[in-house]
C-alpha cells in the first residue's frame, strides 16, 4: 500500500505544491499552519483539483492530469478524520458509526460493527449522544465511523490538535494500532514535530509559495 502525489495548485496569492513516494506506514505533511497540508489532503480526497499532477494509491490512479483521469470523491475509498470529528449532534454513538458502514459497498466492506467497537474500545459509548462525550472519545468514534465506510486509506487532519494531552496520548495510541495492526495507508497532518516523529514512517515538509 502505497502513495505517489506530484500536485500543484494555485490559491489566490499562492502555490501549494508537494511530491514524494511512499511506502506501507503513515506519511505526515508536516509544515506551518496555513501552509497548504489540509488543501494537499483534499486533492488525495478528491475535494479539491489540483491544476497539474498525478496522484496514485496503492497502485490505482486516482487523478492525472496528463491524461484527463479525476476519480470522484465518492469513489476513492477515503476514511477522512477531521480535526473536531464532525460526528451528527442529532445520532447516537450507534448510529454514527452505522452512518459509516451504510456509505459503504457491501462488496468491499472488510469490518463490521462489531469488530470496530472492540478495536477501538468504544463499547460503553454506543447509546451516547456525541455531545456528552470527552474529546478523546469522540476522535475515537469518528475513526471507527471512516473505518466502517469500507476505506482504501486513511486521511486524518490534525486529529490531535483539539485534545488535551492526556487525550492526545489515548489517540497517538489508537493511530499507532491503525499503523501497525491494520495496515492501512495513512497520511496525516501536523504541525507539532514531536508528533510526527513518533507516528510517521514518512516525513514530507510542506511550504507555500507566495507570488
Amino acid at each position: 500500500m502505497s502513495f505517489e502525489v506530484r500536485v500543484e495548485k494555485r490559491l489566490g496569492e499562492r502555490m501549494i505544491a508537494a511530491e514524494f513516494v511512499s511506502d506501507a506506514g503513515l506519511t505526515a505533511l508536516f509544515g506551518l499552519s496555513g501552509a497548504g497540508k489540509t488543501s494537499l489532503l483534499n486533492m488525495v480526497a478528491g475535494l479539491l483539483r489540483p491544476d497539474a499532477g498525478r496522484i496514485v494509491v496503492d497502485g490505482s490512479v486516482l487523478f492525472d492530469s496528463a491524461t484527463g483521469i479525476d476519480v470522484p470523491a465518492r469513489a476513492r475509498r477515503v476514511g477522512y478524520v477531521f480535526q473536531d470529528g464532525r460526528l451528527f449532534p442529532h445520532k447516537r454513538v450507534k448510529d454514527n458509526l452505522l452512518y459509516g458502514w451504510a456509505l459503504a459497498d457491501p462488496a468491499q466492506r472488510w469490518m463490521d460493527l462489531d469488530e470496530a467497537v472492540r478495536f477501538l474500545g468504544i463499547g460503553p459509548l454506543l447509546n451516547r449522544w456525541p455531545r456528552t462525550l470527552s474529546g478523546g472519545e469522540a476522535q475515537r468514534v469518528a475513526i471507527g465511523r471512516a473505518l466502517l465506510s469500507a476505506p482504501h486509506m486513511l486521511l486524518m487532519d490534525e486529529p490531535l490538535a483539539s485534545l488535551d494531552r492526556g487525550r492526545r496520548e489515548e489517540i497517538m495510541q489508537v493511530i499507532e494500532r491503525l499503523r501497525d495492526e491494520l495496515k492501512l495507508p495513512i497520511l496525516y497532518v501536523s504541525h507539532d514535530r514531536d508528533e510526527v516523529e513518533r507516528l510517521a514512517t514518512l516525513i514530507v515538509p510542506v511550504e507555500s509559495h507566495g507570488f
